[in-house]
């Protein structure tokens, strides 16, 4: 893992000359602690970004409160964003069953089903499949506001009888993530398969903040920090317990083990468990499947339901529209407060706060998939945000492959 911390100060316009001094000292101070910075923690960096205040902007003294409340704010929602991005559906690609009349295996689907929702269907007894996808995001909004351009506001200061803040503090922040996950899904049984999901994460953040006083901008601290390690490893098992005429239903369980460093926004920080109802209705090229679960732990209890549409147009060739949703309960969006400042008469301090609880997360796009040869399948997805809630990107890529043997 590497971590890079750095801190500038920069006038936009004239500043006394302790200003300049000040914010070279402190400067010098930051840049100079190689050991610290080396050590320093994403969490930790994002809150030096939103506290941090090398240049003094006049004798306005700041809100410390505030500036620590839109820290914990942004550090919170950053972490439930990146902890609760989809993952690929542990659901085999080629599924085969034993045919007791011609005393063989079998296909039991024409097509490949899709990438991120779960489809009833089992991969059969003895039979194992091995998967390595890449997925990428360029996150550009935070709750509906922008991360770059003009920037997030962070803290605003203004006089209880005017509309406009005198002081406002922008941070801009270009994160991007990068995920790797390989998994493995064995068929115990013909009606039982059992998985395990194991992601390794990169994260990049460059950050800066600006202070605009009175019509100055002062460049208060920029910061990049660049993060990797296992994410939380995912242990599931799917048990098929209903098939008839092309209708399939079954259930799935599934622990999410706290593998991944919280500090780092890597992981939850603590374990969870869910279960899921998966239906899936196929017939000849045609498959139909609905997800509805229940999650307890991690970053925030939780209702998640997906469904999708898959088509094989040729026998190697599946594509499937999908949509994935997360309700989490326990966690609000990003939503700004005005209150009293603690030590100025007159004025009050506006600031980034968690809001009310509940929050949905909804990702909906395209996959397809293609039977290269044997039992190699290559894969290829694309995501896009369905609400604003979360961090979201403009699309996020998913390209994988997948091998499958056994019996």
């Amino acid at each position: 893992m590497r971590r890079r911390l750095s801190s500038t100060s920069k006038l936009a316009g004239p500043a006394p000359v302790q200003a300049v001094l000040f914010g070279a000292l402190l400067s010098f101070v930051l840049t100079s602690g190689t050991a610290s910075a080396q050590v320093a923690t994403v969490r930790e960096i994002v809150d030096l970004l939103v506290t941090n205040q090398s240049v003094q902007t006049g004798d306005f003294v700041k809100d410390r409160a505030a500036a620590e409340a839109a820290s914990a704010a942004l550090g919170q929602a950053l972490l439930v964003s990146l902890t609760t991005l989809p993952t690929g559906a542990s659901s085999a690609g080629f599924t085969y069953r034993f045919n007791p009349s011609l005393g063989t295996l079998e296909r039991t689907t024409t097509n490949f089903g899709p990438s991120f929702v779960e489809r009833a269907v089992t991969s059969g007894k003895g039979r194992v499949a091995f998967g390595t996808t890449w997925q990428y995001a360029s996150f550009t909004r935070l709750d509906d506001r922008r991360l770059r351009d003009e920037g997030l506001v962070t803290t605003a200061n203004r006089f209880v009888d005017e509309a406009d803040a005198f002081d406002v503090e922008r941070l801009t922040l270009a994160l991007r993530s990068q995920i790797v996950t390989g998994s493995a899904t064995v068929g115990v049984t013909d009606r039982l398969d059992v998985a395990v999901l194991v992601p390794f994460v990169w994260l990049d953040l460059d950050g800066t903040r600006t202070d605009t006083y009175r019509g100055s901008s002062f460049l208060q601290a920029q910061a990049t920090a660049t993060s990797s390690g296992f994410g939380d490893v995912a242990v599931r098992a799917k048990y098929h317990f209903f098939d008839r005429g092309g209708a399939r239903l079954a259930a799935a369980g599934e622990v999410v083990l706290p593998t991944g460093r919280e500090e780092d926004l890597l992981g939850a920080g603590r374990g969870a468990t869910r279960v899921m109802a998966i239906a899936s209705f196929e017939r000849e090229f045609v498959g139909v499947h609905a997800n509805m679960g229940l999650g307890f732990g991690g970053v925030s209890d939780e209702i998640t339901y997906a469904a999708a549409l898959t088509v094989a147009p040729a026998p190697r060739v599946t594509v499937a529209a999908e949509f994935t949703g997360r309700h989490l309960a326990d966690i609000g969006r990003i939503s700004e407060i005005a209150a009293p400042h603690p030590l100025i008469t007159g004025v009050e301090t506006v600031r980034l706060s968690a809001g009310a609880l509940g929050m949905d997360v909804v990702n909906a796009g395209g996959s397809f998939k293609w039977n290269v040869g044997g039992a190699w399948l290559v894969r290829a997805s694309v995501l896009m945000p369905g609400t604003s809630a979360g961090l979201t990107s403009r699309a996020r890529t998913t390209v994988g492959i997948d091998y499958a043997f056994g019996q």
